[in-house]
């Protein structure tokens, strides 16, 4: 059998932890023998030195059941981990990859509770993600272990992901991806994003009015006001959405709800002063001062992310909003003095991931200019002016928007095996039938009798919402195999970069939501770091895309707030 590589050290709970060793950590050989005596540690502080001393060693592969479990106490005593082997994010993958979806929800559950929330060229040497999955031809599978035993579940996942790639030669590589995801969110939660509390202050007094000791800040307040007195109600509280829509109704607004898009077809001067207030309103209370209160400690913003916490394996947080930073406060995250952040976006992710998908020609050509929305414009409406037409025809066709347009019509001509990917995931999913990314993340099929006891309405309602979702899927999650790719190869990258004996502050990623990350090294590394961005999305393009000459353009900027990026 060939031998894996890095070793593997299995990390686990004591099975008597009241015995005074809480942790005990296995070094393995590839047939799953003793590489030396089981190493314990009494508490977090003593597992860390073991973990460091073993990681400076060897670099092995660490085998624990959930990151979010085991690795924020190696973090905060300031060690850090090259790779590991998560088993719970893996046996999710795995399940829904083998089409075990009776046992899919007990996995989800397991997971959930770990993180404490509900649920290029042929020349190129390739990166390490997969150094010790090369080997897992050579395992063959055994009884199902139990939850007890990390390294005999290791063993058997190994054996069931050697089946997996050999169904789909991207898997291995989502797989160990999706385990680097976890270790980075466990690092960036620990880092924090630095966060600049005199001008976030600064936003808010200018903007809400000076922070209040009870009640609405007064500049939300005097909106407020005026909103109630345009619609003569003076008893209106307009955080109730049941109690706006009732005052809406009374002054002749034929709304069913106070949603923005529905209010946009309204045209009545109470219109702008609502959008108004909500706009305040969030600012107020999602990223105001009592939200500074609770997420922000000496001068660092840190959210608790939840890799893959969402089925197309986009990431979720469990509070702070950190996916969801709003351009009204970016300016507050500022790199302190002698540092730089680096902030990178890729352009137009998903239309790009499509094209690749679907090998449509002309819209892969479509991907190597700048805007590929005013490209497609042009070669499909013959008017690169006509960019927003072509944009909402393609969100609507990746979202199960309306089909009726003239745009819509013109792209489908103009880009049919494009299309046609979205339109086939679409069919499969309102047949009740499952979808797969690029990498093989498989969405589940509909539940049996998902259809039983609905009306004809009813029944071709649901199954148009399931088709929606499948149709979209396949983008979406396909996008987000691409972002996870880019996490772990970044996080390789920046590692190499810090390894200097004289780097007081090595590079760090700081900030993922979907498609953007920010990194937060010392002013005199900017540049390097951000060629080691840029290399990382393209490493990710081409791993993940694979020769299909799609561009998806990382413009990685040196900065010195969140805002200066624009």
């Amino acid at each position: 059998m060939t031998a894996l590589h890095p070793p593997r050290v299995v990390v686990e709970r004591a099975a008597h932890p009241e015995h005074g060793a809480p942790w005990v950590l296995h070094s393995v050989d590839d047939a799953g023998g003793p590489l030396g005596p089981p190493i314990e540690a009494a508490d977090g502080a003593g597992l860390a030195i073991a973990v460091e001393r073993l990681e400076r060693a060897w670099s092995p592969r660490w085998v624990w059941a959930a990151t979010a479990a085991v690795y924020p106490a190696i973090v905060a005593a300031g060690v850090r981990v090259s790779r590991c082997h998560d088993l719970e994010h893996t046996e999710v993958l795995l399940l829904a990859h083998e089409a075990r979806w009776d046992e899919l929800d007990a996995a989800w559950q397991v997971l959930a509770a770990a993180h404490g929330a509900p649920p290029g060229s042929e020349a190129e040497p390739q990166p390490t993600l997969l150094d010790d999955l090369d080997a897992v031809d050579g395992v063959r599978s055994g009884p199902a272990p139990g939850r007890t035993s990390p390294l005999a579940r290791h063993r058997d996942q190994l054996a069931r992901l050697a089946m997996a790639r050999s169904r789909h030669g991207g898997f291995a590589l989502l797989s160990a991806a999706e385990s680097a995801g976890a270790l980075a969110a466990v690092e960036m939660s620990a880092a924090g994003l630095p966060w600049d509390g005199a001008a976030h202050d600064a936003i808010l007094t200018e903007v809400l009015g000076p922070r209040p000791a009870a009640g609405r800040p007064a500049l939300l307040q005097a909106v407020a006001t005026e909103l109630a007195e345009a619609l003569d109600d003076d008893r209106l509280n307009p955080d109730s959405p049941a109690d706006l829509l009732r005052s809406l109704r009374r002054a002749g607004l034929a709304v069913t709800s106070t949603n923005r898009h529905e209010l946009a077809r309204h045209d009545h001067p109470v219109v702008p002063l609502v959008r108004r207030y909500k706009e305040l309103a969030r600012l107020w209370t999602a990223n105001g001062w009592a939200w500074r209160d609770a997420w922000v400690r000496e001068g660092r913003f840190h959210p608790e992310y939840v890799p893959a916490g969402v089925i197309s394996g986009r990431w979720a947080t469990r509070g702070g909003g950190a996916l969801q930073i709003p351009k009204a406060v970016r300016a507050a995250v500022r790199a302190p003095s002698g540092r730089a952040l680096i902030v990178a976006d890729a352009g137009q992710l998903e239309p790009r991931v499509l094209a690749a998908l679907s090998g449509d020609p002309g819209m892969i050509a479509a991907t190597r200019a700048g805007d590929l929305y005013a490209e497609l414009a042009a070669r499909a409406l013959g008017r690169p002016d006509a960019r927003a037409e072509a944009k909402v025809a393609l969100l609507s066709a990746m979202y199960g928007g309306g089909t009726g347009s003239p745009a819509m019509a013109a792209l489908r001509r103009r880009f049919g095996r494009a299309l046609a990917v979205l339109e086939d995931a679409a069919r499969r999913g309102e047949d009740g039938a499952s979808v797969t990314s690029v990498l093989g993340r498989v969405c589940p099929p509909a539940r049996t009798g998902w259809l039983d006891g609905l009306n004809e309405t009813a029944a071709g309602a649901r199954t148009r919402a399931r088709g929606r979702f499948t149709r979209n899927f396949v983008v979406q999650a396909s996008a987000a195999d691409w972002a996870a790719v880019l996490i772990a190869g970044l996080r390789r990258r920046l590692a190499e970069l810090g390894l200097g004996p004289d780097d007081a502050w090595p590079p760090q990623l700081v900030f993922f939501q979907h498609d953007e990350v920010i990194v937060e090294c010392l002013a005199d590394q900017a540049e390097a770091v951000a060629a080691a961005v840029r290399a990382a999305g393209d490493e990710a393009t081409r791993l993940v895309l694979g020769p299909t000459g799609v561009t998806i353009p990382l413009d990685a900027a040196v900065v010195e707030t969140y805002a200066d990026k624009g």
